[in-house]
C-alpha cells in the first residue's frame, strides 16, 4: 500500500468524529463517554491517526488534552469535511415515506412534556416506519449536545447566548403566550384581573434556578419591580401545576401547559394587562446540514407545515 493509500485508510471518516470529540470535550474520557465507547478505543483512534500523520494532534496533561499546531489545522479541515459528507447526503438524498431509521430530537422539559407527543404523531403518520430518539434537558445540555452532534434537532424556549451564533442555526417555531396561575385556595382566586403590583412579595413557585424560564421570569418580575417570595423550585411543570392548586402561591408558565387546567376550572389566570411571551425555537448544528429526516420532523412542529409533512 503506497503512503498516499495508507493516509487516506487512517484518515475514515470516524477516525475523524472521534478526533474531534476529543478536541471539544478535551479529554479521552469525556470523549469516550459522549461517543459510547472505551476510552482505549478513543485512544487507539487517535494514535492511529498521529501514526498516519507522523505529528502529534494533542499535548497530554494530568487535567486532559490540548491541541497542538497541527491539532488545530486538522480539526478544522475535519470540521469542513464531515459537513461536506453530510451536505452530500443532504442533497441526493430523497426521504422515503416508507424508509427505516431514527431521528435524534432534544428538547427542554415543557416542549418535551406538552408539545413533542403530537408533534411525533404528526411525524410518524408520514413516516412510519422512523423512530425518534427524545432526549430531555436544560437549553445548555442541548446546546453541548447539538454541538457534540449526540441530537439532529433541539426545541429550547427563550434567547441563546449571543456567543453561540456561529455554532448554532435557528428557526422560531412560534411565539408562546406565558399566563399567571393561581389555585382556589389563593386570596386572588375570585378577582379576574389584578395589578402586577398585588404579586409584590407574594408567595411565587418557579423552575429551578439557573434554569432559562427562571432566567427569563426574574427579568420580567425585576422589570416590573416585582420581587415575590419563592417558596418552591422544580425542575417540571407538572409539579409546579400540583402545587399550585394545592396552595397559595403564583406561578408563571407556558400556555401549552395550562390551557387544559384553566378549562376544566383547575386553575385561573387573572388579566394583568401585561402581555408576557417567550420564543419557541428550534436549533440545529450550523457546521452540518440538517439531515433529510431531521427536516421532515421541523415541518411536523412548524405550525404551517403540519399538512405538508
Amino acid at each position: 500500500m503506497s503512503d498516499k493509500q495508507s493516509l487516506i485508510t487512517m484518515l475514515d471518516l470516524h477516525k475523524l468524529e472521534v478526533f474531534l470529540q476529543v478536541a471539544q470535550a478535551g479529554s479521552f474520557r469525556a470523549a469516550a463517554e459522549r461517543l459510547f465507547i472505551t476510552q482505549p478505543g478513543v485512544s487507539q483512534h487517535i494514535q492511529d491517526l498521529e501514526r498516519s500523520l507522523g505529528r502529534p494532534l494533542f499535548h497530554r496533561g494530568s487535567k486532559g488534552v490540548t491541541l497542538t499546531l497541527e491539532g488545530r489545522t486538522l480539526r478544522d479541515y475535519a470540521e469542513r469535511i464531515l459537513a461536506l459528507v453530510l451536505e452530500a447526503q443532504a442533497a441526493i438524498t430523497t426521504l422515503d415515506p416508507q424508509a427505516a431509521g431514527q431521528v435524534r430530537i432534544g428538547a427542554t422539559p415543557g416542549v418535551s412534556g406538552y408539545l413533542l407527543p403530537g408533534w411525533i404523531h404528526a411525524f410518524s403518520e408520514r413516516f412510519p416506519a422512523m423512530a425518534v430518539a427524545l432526549q430531555t434537558g436544560t437549553t445548555p445540555e442541548i446546546v453541548d449536545r447539538l454541538i457534540a452532534r449526540q441530537i439532529d434537532l433541539g426545541f429550547i424556549e427563550g434567547d441563546l447566548d449571543p456567543a453561540l451564533a456561529g455554532q448554532l442555526e435557528t428557526v422560531l417555531v412560534s411565539e408562546v403566550t406565558q399566563r399567571i396561575v393561581i389555585g382556589p385556595k389563593h386570596p386572588l382566586w375570585a378577582r379576574g384581573s389584578i395589578h402586577f403590583a398585588e404579586l409584590d412579595g407574594a408567595a411565587c413557585i418557579t423552575r429551578q434556578a439557573g434554569s432559562q424560564s427562571r432566567i427569563w421570569l426574574e427579568g420580567v418580575l425585576r422589570e416590573q419591580g416585582i420581587r415575590p417570595r419563592i417558596v418552591a423550585e422544580f425542575d417540571n411543570l407538572e409539579a409546579i401545576k400540583h402545587s399550585v392548586r394545592a396552595g397559595v402561591a403564583f406561578s408563571v408558565l407556558p400556555d401549552y401547559a395550562v390551557l387544559a387546567d384553566l378549562h376544566s376550572g383547575a386553575l385561573r389566570s387573572p388579566e394583568t394587562g401585561v402581555a408576557l411571551c417567550r420564543a419557541l425555537r428550534a436549533v440545529s448544528n450550523a457546521g452540518a446540514p440538517l439531515p433529510p429526516i431531521a427536516r421532515a420532523f421541523l415541518a411536523a412542529a412548524m405550525p404551517e407545515g403540519r399538512d405538508q409533512v
